[in-house]
């Protein structure tokens, strides 16, 4: 599983872009001409110039990730720049980026999609450039606000307790979530995935009920190993876990969807005397991260790391978006710098605050200032709802997804999540580094973010938050580019020092644009 399909012709087609690609360097070779009269120097012919290559939004939609004019790069020397890089400063290496394969998504992919339209939906999402290049995902351990209906994956009747977790079995996501991801995988089998619970099984809670409540002193090693069989039996599916986390907004307990509250020194004894240790042991490839909460509680999360029994086994800390800064990510990473970073949840939505979209929102300030805080990875909400903001069950009632799936007819609709999302995640490949630029986000406007990736190329993102046209002067070592970016827009500028790694991009994109679509994903049999 996992492996690309091969497309006939294809090999032919790489041999004639490169043979083309060698004509071009030839034909525009320096040449010398010799005449019989005397030995003249003809000059050389203009060297193929490296160029900037960008794509543009507008927050009015009339734009949507657009191709638009190469830019001319020139020796900037000493001239002014608005936004100056230094690639020799580096911060953190960059994991990826996705959304959540929730209940709700995968139901809607499988039971209001055809298999044609599934198939170019998954490509388009998970495929490599020029498709959307998701290469993270969160999925739930039993359901959440965005399900059909409430379980976990070891429900026993009322009165009853399971400690041997003998009744546990991954029954209810074998129909939809299960195939949804191992399809996903199929098409990129480096996808990390990180999974949350929403709540403890009932029989292990002060509530006996999977809304509110907490859970039992007495039931917390029997619930580091629920967490465990869930990772061993998704990896005995074929779907490698990258991270866990133990709660779902441990600080909120909701009274419309399954929901459990978990103190950060409950979280602590967990994880360091039940879970670190068996995890390590069971699964040492995945990692557990804490918190898993918003922005405006940081004290919870350095509360777990300063915990000396604890924090050996913690990777990290996730964060989700709906209150306080983002700046609180660089409080704690400041804090544990050997702490690594990530956003896990951010949803977009139909509510009044949004009248004029979320492009501007989504590329600044989750983006563009998560990652300048030390983001890693950033992982939206719900991949995929309908018109409907569902199906779900209690919770946010306006919510959207990265996009929209017609429940009658399977069309898609991409919503500003999707091509904030994707100004990052075709350009910034896993193992970028994020790279020095001065912040011109308060001083002129223009939120930026800048990064080197693995092949040397480079990826700058810049957000016109101003509702007029900025110039935007850009030098990185002495190459220069410039730009008038329209008001309230997001550009991509990508380039390479050697102008055939352009060429080289494009002819690739070419090609896995005309890729074929991954298979289907047929559900094995149900995990005991």
């Amino acid at each position: 599983m996992g492996q690309e399909r091969f497309v006939p012709g294809k090999a032919a087609v790489v041999a004639i872009v490169l043979l083309c690609l060698l004509t071009a360097a030839t034909f525009y070779a320096p040449r010398l001409r010799t005449v019989t009269a005397s030995v003249e120097t003809v000059p050389a012919a203009s060297p193929l110039r490296p160029v900037v290559e960008m794509w543009l939004s507008t927050a009015n939609r009339r734009l949507k990730m657009a191709p638009q004019d190469d830019l001319a790069i020139t020796r900037g020397g000493n001239a002014p720049a608005d936004i100056t890089i230094d690639v020799t400063e580096r911060y953190q290496s960059m994991v990826g980026f996705g959304a959540a394969m929730t209940d709700s998504s995968a139901w809607l992919v499988h039971n209001r999609m055809d298999a044609a339209q599934r198939r170019a939906l998954m490509q388009e999402l998970y495929g490599p450039p020029p498709n959307l290049n998701l290469n993270m995902m969160r999925v739930t351990i039993g359901s959440s606000d965005f399900s059909l209906n409430v379980y976990t994956l070891d429900d026993i009747p009322f009165g009853q307790t399971d400690p041997q977790l003998k009744y546990f079995n991954t029954a209810p996501v074998m129909a939809d979530v299960v195939p949804s991801i191992q399809q996903a995988l199929s098409i990129n089998p480096g996808l990390l995935i990180i999974a949350s619970p929403w709540t403890a099984p009932a029989w292990m809670k002060t509530t006996g009920n999977l809304y509110g409540g907490e859970l039992l002193e007495e039931f917390e090693s029997a619930y580091a190993d629920y967490l465990i069989h869930f990772v061993t039996a998704y990896r005995a599916l074929g779907i490698p876990l990258f991270a866990i986390t133990l709660q779902n907004e441990p600080r909120f307990q909701p009274i419309s969807y399954p929901g459990m509250g978990m103190p950060a020194d409950t979280r602590a004894r967990i994880i360091g005397d039940y879970l670190g240790p068996r995890l390590a042991k069971r699964a040492p490839g995945t990692r557990i991260l804490d918190w898993d909460h918003n922005w405006s509680h940081p004290d919870e999360p350095l509360t777990v790391f300063g915990d000396a029994k604890a924090s050996p086994y913690v990777d990290g800390v996730a964060w989700h978006c709906y209150e306080g800064s983002q700046h609180e990510q660089g409080r704690v990473h400041r804090a544990f710098p050997d702490k690594n970073t990530y956003i896990t949840e951010c949803s977009g939505g139909d509510w009044s605050l949004n009248m004029n979209g979320e492009l501007l929102w989504s590329a600044r300030n989750l983006l563009v200032t998560g990652i300048r805080q030390w983001a890693r990875g950033v992982v939206y909400w719900n991949l995929a709802l309908d018109e409907n903001h569902g199906p779900h069950f209690g919770g946010c009632a306006l919510c959207k997804g990265l996009v929209t799936i017609d429940s009658s007819s399977g069309d898609v609709t991409r919503n500003d999540e999707y091509y904030a999302i994707e100004h990052f995640s075709r350009f910034v490949l896993p193992g970028a580094y994020r790279v020095k630029s001065n912040d011109t986000d308060a001083e002129k406007g223009l939120a930026n973010v800048a990064f080197q990736n693995p092949d040397g190329s480079m990826a700058l993102v810049v957000v016109n938050i101003r509702k007029e046209s900025r110039h935007v002067a850009v030098a990185e070592g002495e190459r220069h580019f410039d730009y008038l970016m329209p008001p309230e827009s997001v550009a991509t500028f990508s380039w390479s020092q050697a102008p055939v790694g352009v060429w080289m991009r494009r002819a690739l994109q070419w090609l896995n644009r005309g890729g074929a679509p991954a298979p289907e994903a047929s559900a094995p049999p149900q995990s005991p």
